[in-house]
């Protein structure tokens, strides 16, 4: 008897803590609702709200319920009483807090709650991210307010746990106390099936990080998703990822796609390489004695748009793409969202798939057959590699030196001044490869610049720009959170704008055959508002500047994204039949999509690749609308995601052999 009184009274007191952790994760939903409402589309109506409040609520048993099965086993079952259950409701809280309080900072940089981000950030300088947290994200007041939080939450919790629970029943019989213990552990049992299926007894009639976005309005839909199942979703697309379940990959089809890509079907090898030669059509401007591709620390598109002119944070690159000697396309993505997947998929030609490149054993094996140093060696080149930060981060040097490159230089290698956690300044860094070209031979360089990244600390005001009047012109857009924190954020845009065109004008001066290609490592770190459009939360330019260069080179606008770059150059500079291989086209011969691990862009549209959302581009003039079909569009796109992400994933899981799908 005395066992099951303890466990009734200890089913009683878990209860209690269960609906106190659930009711804490409502609240903070909802105050983050609240704090966060510029994020929200203004038609969404109150009772898309009030779905997503419930839904979350439903969702949220789950979080809730995995604390409370820790008290249920240690607490209750094993009978380590009320300190053991008060420890984990108070270390619960103290978890919880500190994700509440971490979400509002993640949101704001991300528009998304707890992604792969996170994943990607494990693997990051975790020296470098703790110093940018404390810098620029107030890890210290923010800790201090979880603290609060937390100590309030023990106040409640203790008060609740201590109020007198409902005794046993009086038994007159041992077979009544036997079917009352039956009873209790099948309600057990069927509330926690009830809790493991979001507020449901089925998988199908359940809530899930999955299905869990009911309503029409995005922020709402992340809302949705506590802390807790956000970083459960994280974990799961990453271990889905790990086990080469990848949207877009269609491992029946890589023989069929290889094909494609070498134009027709006769060819029977079992070397994936071979379907991938590509061979020049003839050079259409002088071989330049240096060629330079830089990827800027999240070179947006928005700020080049007419809208934000006013800005005028982005006037070194349009006036560069206001000389004759300049091509420039709008419609053009980065690889992915992070610096580390723009890089790999320069220095190797693949299309991200959610494989960490820098980390697969392959990479550092063999050189990928569609690598970024092998064709420009055979061209007269040598290939280096020029950051601004740290050599060792997230292995970017080991891998440029494993797949080819002759060198790579880090800002400890040319002594650049330290600028903050990430590395020095974009001027050090240009000076110091500008210093150096004088002792080089024809070069390629691929040039990562840092100083548009968090923490935001350059002092701009002896550089000239003047934040207070850019805050004032940004104070003109709607649905901005922080006009001053955007303010400054666009100072280091600036800079770095200023930084990259200043080296292009003066190398052209002393070297004028070089060849320039600007662009973005990625978009998503910085928006015009709380509701951006597809185009500004996620393109980069693709800038193309030096002698031969004219704006007709190619056709207005080809539709690319950055495994093209490389294609492109050798296209532009490779005598006629120059062999060399690659999944992506150049640009010279678009095939109408580019795309990241996100979105497509295509001639007219741009859109979300597992979802039907769709956008017009800004750029279109109205005349062309008639002319859209965005239905034949987003089907090419999604057929060119799938062949460049099959054919990216076979080389970096099993290489170039084909054996499995190669022809008997």
């Amino acid at each position: 008897m005395k066992y099951l009184k303890r466990f009734f009274d200890g089913l009683q007191l878990d209860f209690r803590l269960f609906i106190f952790l659930l009711l804490l994760l409502e609240t903070y939903r909802l105050i983050f609702i609240v704090m966060m409402s510029n994020y929200m589309a203004p038609e969404t109506a109150s009772s898309e709200v009030a779905l997503a409040l419930l839904t979350g609520l439903r969702l949220s048993l789950k979080t809730a319920g995995a604390f409370t099965l820790l008290s249920l086993i240690f607490a209750t079952i094993a009978g380590l009483g009320f300190k053991m259950r008060l420890g984990i409701g108070v270390f619960a809280s103290f978890v919880l807090s500190i994700l509440f309080q971490a979400r509002f900072p993640y949101y704001r940089e991300f528009q998304s709650t707890f992604g792969l981000e996170v994943i990607h950030g494990i693997h990051d300088d975790l020296g470098s991210v703790l110093t940018m947290f404390f810098q620029s994200y107030g890890l210290i007041w923010r800790l201090i307010v979880a603290v609060l939080l937390t100590i309030a939450c023990i106040a409640i919790l203790s008060r609740i746990l201590l109020i007198r629970t409902v005794p046993l029943p009086l038994f007159r019989t041992r077979a009544q106390e036997i079917g009352f213990a039956v009873a209790l552990t099948f309600a057990v049992f069927l509330s926690g099936l009830f809790i493991r299926f979001g507020g449901s007894f089925t998988y199908s009639s359940g809530v899930n990080w999955e299905n869990a976005g009911v309503t029409s309005d995005y922020f709402l839909n992340e809302c949705i998703l506590d802390d807790v199942q956000a970083l459960y979703r994280a974990r799961a697309v990453e271990k889905r990822m790990e086990a080469g379940d990848i949207s877009g990959v269609d491992k029946e089809k890589i023989l069929e796609y290889a094909r494609e890509i070498a134009g027709h079907s006769e060819l029977e090898s079992n070397n994936l390489s071979d379907y991938l030669e590509r061979r020049t059509a003839g050079n259409l401007i002088d071989q330049p004695q240096h060629i330079f591709i830089i990827l800027g620390e999240n070179w947006m598109q928005w700020p080049m748009l007419g809208k934000y002119d006013d800005l005028h944070i982005a006037d070194g690159i349009k006036s560069l793409i206001a000389e004759d000697n300049c091509y420039y396309s709008r419609n053009f993505l980065p690889n992915g969202d992070f610096t580390s997947t723009a890089i790999t998929g320069l220095v190797t030609g693949l299309s991200d798939v959610n494989i960490r490149v820098n980390y697969q054993p392959r990479t550092y094996e063999e050189i990928y057959p569609t690598s970024m140093a092998e064709p420009f060696k055979r061209l007269g080149y040598a290939v280096d590699f020029w950051y601004g930060g740290v050599p060792s981060w997230d292995n970017i040097n080991q891998l440029a030196l494993a797949q080819g490159f002759d060198h790579f230089y880090g800002y400890p290698d040319f002594h650049g001044a330290k600028q903050n956690t990430w590395g020095t300044t974009d001027k050090n860094l240009f000076n110091a490869l500008e210093d150096h070209l004088a002792e080089e031979p024809p070069t390629v360089h691929l040039i990562m610049t840092t100083s548009n990244h968090p923490p935001y600390n350059l002092n701009l005001t002896p550089e000239g720009f003047n934040t207070t009047k850019v805050r004032e012109e940004i104070s003109k857009f709607p649905n901005v959170d922080n006009a001053q924190e955007l303010a400054v954020e666009l100072g280091h845009y600036w800079y770095m704008d200023l930084a990259a065109t200043t080296f292009v004008r003066n190398v052209s001066a002393k070297y004028p055959s070089s060849l320039f290609v600007i662009t973005g490592d990625h978009a998503v770190r910085t928006d015009p508002g709380t509701r951006p459009t597809l185009f500004e939360h996620q393109s980069v330019p693709f800038v193309l500047y030096g002698a031969g260069v004219d704006k007709k080179i190619m056709s207005a606008d080809a539709v690319g994204g950055h495994t093209s770059i490389v294609p492109t150059l050798i296209e532009l500079i490779a005598p006629k039949d120059f062999e060399y291989r690659s999944i992506a086209p150049p640009l010279t011969k678009s095939n109408g999509a580019g795309f990241n691990n996100e979105v497509y862009i295509s001639a007219s549209t741009i859109g979300k690749i597992d979802s039907d959302t769709v956008e017009l581009l800004p750029t279109l003039a109205s005349k062309e609308l008639p002319q859209i079909n965005m239905t034949e569009e987003r089907e090419n796109a999604q057929h060119v995601v799938s062949v460049m992400r099959t054919l990216s994933w076979q080389l970096l899981t099993n290489g170039t052999a084909l054996n499995s799908a190669a022809p008997s």
